[in-house]
């Protein structure tokens, strides 16, 4: 797994319960849910099947797969609709 600086500076702006939770699932939890068929909201953004997110909580995470080689591009509050 990799990071991108985007996705690192946006969870040092983050509210520290909400870091935590994050944390803890991008950096332990995740691992133990990948392949993808065990992160049922993953959701394809792209034709190509590279770009991805998924809802954790009130928060988007946006990541990049390519092969087994999964980057976590951007992690964001959920937009008010």
């Amino acid at each position: 797994m990799r990071y991108a600086r985007s996705f690192l500076v946006d969870m040092k702006s983050l509210e520290p319960a909400a870091y935590q939770k994050i944390y803890d699932f991008v950096f332990f939890e995740f691992a133990q849910m990948w392949p993808r068929h065990h992160l049922p909201e993953l959701r394809q953004l792209d034709s190509e099947g590279i770009f991805h997110r998924f809802t954790l909580d009130e928060y988007l995470i946006g990541l990049e797969i390519r092969g087994e080689i999964v980057k976590f591009l951007r992690v964001i509050p959920m937009p008010d609709v």
